[in-house]
């Protein structure tokens, strides 16, 4: 049997890996298929797709986005987009512009807190268009101001501690039809994590395609539960590890293996939207 991994980050975002390595741990991991969802970027989706087709790995091209309902936070996947979609891009060059903002405002706050780290510091060390708090962590302990990631988090950056900057979030529905207009399908990322059930059939009932119900911090019993979920309310199933990976000491890839029949569904639905879909060719050119 085939499996696959449909939630991955790389360094285009917050996650380790390059491209190019994440694509050879999947390879070691003998997976069939992956998915590229770094946070409000598709930049790493050319080059991931490059890496995938030297080894003989089905690529699908993605997003994570963040988003907001009756206040709650929710992220959301976006699959098969179009890197190319000019709405997307502009939506998404506006997401970015708001992360380096919020990196600026933690260190303020951590500035005011008599810890002197610069914000030309964590910007050098994430190196991409994207950065977010485990950028501002990761900074934290290279400067000896903490000593892990762990501990970052939890005297500074976790809500309610004394540098957490809330995040900017659109509306669900929102980014659903931002997915849908890129010409990609739109799944609810990690729901046993939001802890927001009662919204999925409202979701499914303005246009959200799938439910991760396979997810490295999922159980076993949550994973049968929106499993149960998803039958009821007519929704795709997807699953993925989340990797973001030597962030925590370990990488996660290859802890969820999405059998491939329901990768074959996703295509599926994919091909009836959209029976020509884009190549995956060349880097997104700016809006």
């Amino acid at each position: 049997m085939s499996f696959a991994d449909l939630h991955l980050h790389t360094r285009f975002s917050d996650g380790t890996y390059t491209p190019d390595e994440l694509t050879a741990e999947a390879r070691r991991l003998d997976l069939a298929a992956l998915a590229l969802t770094d946070h409000d970027t598709v930049e790493g989706c050319a080059p991931m797709a490059i890496a995938c087709q030297a080894a003989d790995i089905e690529f699908f091209s993605g997003t994570e986005l963040t988003a907001e309902l009756d206040g709650h936070e929710l992220h959301f996947l976006g699959y098969f987009i179009d890197i190319h979609n000019q709405n997307l891009l502009s939506k998404i060059a506006t997401f970015q512009v708001v992360r380096q903002n919020r990196v600026r405002e933690m260190v303020a706050r951590l500035n005011h807190l008599n810890i002197p780290l610069e914000a030309s510091a964590v910007f050098a060390l994430a190196n991409c268009r994207s950065p977010g708090r485990p950028h501002v962590g990761r900074a934290l302990v290279q400067a000896g101001f903490c000593a892990n990631l762990d501990e970052a988090f939890d005297r500074f950056l976790k809500r309610h501690r004394p540098a957490w900057v809330p995040k900017f979030k659109m509306s669900a529905f929102e980014a659903i039809e931002l997915i849908h207009r890129a010409g990609g399908l739109a799944v609810l990322a990690h729901p046993g994590l939001n802890r927001y059930d009662q919204a999925i059939p409202e979701l499914a009932e303005a246009g959200l395609d799938g439910l991760e119900c396979f997810h490295s911090k999922h159980s076993p019993e949550n994973s049968q539960h929106y499993l149960r979920l998803a039958h009821e309310c007519r929704l795709l199933v997807t699953g993925g590890s989340d990797c973001h990976g030597m962030s925590k000491g370990r990488p996660t890839i290859g802890s969820v293996r999405l059998p491939f029949h329901y990768v074959l569904s996703l295509k599926a639905r994919a091909m009836e939207l959209n029976p020509t879909p884009p190549a995956v060719a060349g880097p997104p050119q700016s809006p």
